[in-house]
C-alpha cells in the first residue's frame, strides 16, 4: 500500500474498512449481475429526474399560456447550468472510479472533495452572474412584454438554488462512481416527491404562480443536499468528503476538467441543436414544428434508459481500469454493448413500425401526424447506432480519455450534425432537415464503431502483454 493510502487507512479504521464501507463490491465477479445492480438505479432516477419537469410544466401549464411560455424560456439557461454539473460530475467519477480501483482511496477521496470545492464558487458566479444580466438574456431570446415579468419571477427564482443544484448534480455521481447508485436514485425520487407536493401548495394554494413553482424546486434541492450531507457525514459510502482532503493541485484539477469537459459540451450543443431543428423546421411551417418537436421528443425517450445504463455502469469500468484489470474492463464493455445495441435496435425498431400510433399520443392533428410519421421513422433509422455511442463515450470517459472522448461525443450533435442542420434544409428542403439528423446518426456510429474496435485491440494487447 502506498504512503497516502496508508494515511487513509488510519484515518477511518476508527469507522470501518473500505471494503464494509462500500455499498457495492466493484470488483464482484459476477460481472452482469453487478452491472444491472448498478445501473437499473441510474435509469429510474434519471426517468424520475425527467418526470420532474413534467410534471412541473403540468402543474405551471394550469396558469395559462403565458406562465408555461415563461417556464419554457428559462429551459436554454437550465440546460446550460445543467451542463456544468454534468461536466464536473463525470470528470469527478471517472477520477474516482479509476483511483478506487487502483487501491488510492485517499486520492478519490481528495478529488470527490476538491469537485465539491470548485463547484461550490462555480456555481455562485454562474448565479451572480446570470441574476444581473437576467432581462437582456430573456430578450434575447426572444421573450415578449406578456412572458417577460414570469419568466424573470421563475428564474430569478431558480436561481438562488443553482449552486445546491450543481452540487446536488456531483453529489450524485461521486454516489455512483462508489457504487452506490441505489442512494442516488432515492435521493432524486425523494426530492422529485416533495416537489410534486409541494407545486400545487405553493403555485395555487399560497397563490403564487410561476414563482411558486421555482420555490418548490428549491425545497426540493435542499431536501436531497441534506441527504447527500447525512450520507457523507456517516460514513455511507467509501469515499470520504471533508475539507482536509481538498487539494488544489493544477495536475488533480485537470484530470477532473478535461474529463468532464466533453459532457458539459454535449449537453450544451444538445440543447443548440434542438434549437436548430426548430429554426429549419420555421419556413415550413407550424405543423412542421410541431412534427419535428414530437419527433424529437420520442427520440429523447429513446435515449434516456441507455444514457442511464452507461452512467450507472461506469463505475465498473473505471474501477478495471485502475485495477488494471483489462480482462474484466473488456468483459465489461461487451456486456454493456451487448445491452444498449439492443435496447436501441429494438426501439428504432418498434418507433418505424409503431410511429403512426405513437405520434397520436402526442397530436390529433391529421396534417401533424403525417408530417411527424415520416419524421419519426427517418430520425430514428440508425437510432440502433446510439447504444455503441453511448459505450464508447463511458468507456473513454472512464479511462479517463479526454481528447477521444470529445471526438466521439461531439460527433452526433455537434460538428456533424450542426453543418448538416444548417446546409441540407436549403438544398432538399425539409427532406434536407430529414436527412441531416439521420446522417449525423449515422456518421457518429461509424466513428464510435471505429474508436471502439482501435480500443478494444488495445485493451487486448495490454491483456497479452500482462500475461506474458
Amino acid at each position: 500500500m502506498n504512503e497516502p493510502d496508508a494515511e487513509f487507512v488510519v484515518e477511518i479504521d476508527r469507522d470501518v474498512s473500505p471494503k464494509k464501507k462500500q455499498h457495492i463490491d466493484l470488483s464482484d465477479s459476477n460481472l452482469a449481475s453487478l452491472i444491472l445492480r448498478l445501473a437499473i438505479p441510474s435509469v429510474v432516477g434519471l426517468s424520475i429526474n425527467a418526470l420532474q419537469q413534467v410534471v412541473n410544466a403540468i402543474f405551471v401549464g394550469a396558469l395559462g399560456t403565458q406562465a408555461i411560455a415563461a417556464v419554457s424560456m428559462t429551459l436554454p439557461i437550465v440546460v446550460l447550468l445543467a451542463a456544468v454539473g454534468q461536466g464536473i460530475g463525470v470528470g469527478t467519477a471517472s477520477f474516482i472510479s479509476r483511483h478506487l480501483g487502483a487501491g488510492e482511496y485517499l486520492e478519490a477521496s481528495r478529488g470527490a472533495s476538491t469537485a465539491l470545492a470548485l463547484a461550490a464558487p462555480i456555481g455562485i458566479c454562474f448565479t451572480i452572474a446570470l441574476l444581473l444580466n437576467l432581462r437582456g438574456i430573456f430578450e434575447t431570446l426572444g421573450a415578449t412584454p406578456t412572458i417577460m415579468p414570469g419568466a424573470i419571477d421563475y428564474a430569478g427564482t431558480l436561481l438562488f438554488g443553482y449552486t445546491l443544484m450543481l452540487l446536488n448534480i456531483i453529489n450524485g455521481f461521486i454516489v455512483r462512481a462508489e457504487g452506490n447508485t441505489r442512494f442516488s436514485m432515492w435521493t432524486m425520487f425523494t426530492a422529485f416527491i416533495l416537489n410534486a407536493v409541494l407545486d400545487p401548495v405553493f403555485i395555487f394554494l399560497l397563490d403564487l404562480g410561476v414563482r411558486g413553482a421555482a420555490l418548490a424546486t428549491l425545497v426540493s434541492q435542499i431536501a436531497a443536499i441534506s441527504l447527500y450531507i447525512a450520507y457523507f457525514t456517516k460514513l455511507r459510502g467509501i469515499v470520504l468528503v471533508r475539507i482536509s482532503h481538498i487539494s488544489l493541485r493544477a495536475d488533480r484539477i485537470k484530470q477532473l476538467a478535461f474529463v468532464g469537459a466533453p459532457a458539459t459540451m454535449t449537453s450544451i450543443l444538445s440543447a443548440i441543436a434542438v434549437m436548430l431543428l426548430y429554426g429549419a423546421a420555421a419556413p415550413f411551417g407550424d405543423d412542421s414544428i410541431a412534427a419535428v418537436g414530437i419527433a424529437v421528443r420520442i427520440l429523447t425517450i429513446g435515449a434516456l434508459p441507455i444514457t442511464g445504463f452507461c452512467i450507472g455502469s461506469q463505475a465498473v469500468l473505471g474501477f478495471g481500469w485502475g485495477a488494471r484489470d483489462f480482462a474484466r474492463v473488456l468483459k465489461a464493455a461487451k456486456f454493456m454493448l451487448s445491452v444498449t445495441v439492443a435496447l436501441s435496435v429494438a426501439y428504432s425498431v418498434a418507433v418505424v413500425i409503431f410511429a403512426r400510433p405513437l405520434v397520436r399520443l402526442f397530436s390529433d392533428s391529421d396534417k401533424v401526424t403525417e408530417i411527424a410519421v415520416s419524421t419519426c421513422i427517418v430520425f430514428h433509422l440508425f437510432f440502433g447506432l446510439f447504444g455503441i455511442q453511448s459505450v464508447v463515450t463511458t468507456m473513454l470517459q472512464s479511462f479517463g480519455r479526454a481528447r477521444l472522448s470529445a471526438v466521439v461525443s461531439l460527433a452526433r450533435q455537434g460538428f456533424l450534425f450542426i453543418p448538416a442542420v444548417l446546409l441540407f434544409p436549403v438544398i432538399w428542403g425539409f427532406n434536407g432537415l430529414l436527412a441531416s439528423q439521420a446522417i449525423a446518426e449515422l456518421g457518429a456510429g461509424m466513428i464510435a464503431l471505429f474508436v471502439m474496435f482501435r480500443q478494444f485491440a488495445e485493451l487486448n494487447r495490454a491483456l497479452l502483454d500482462a500475461q506474458s
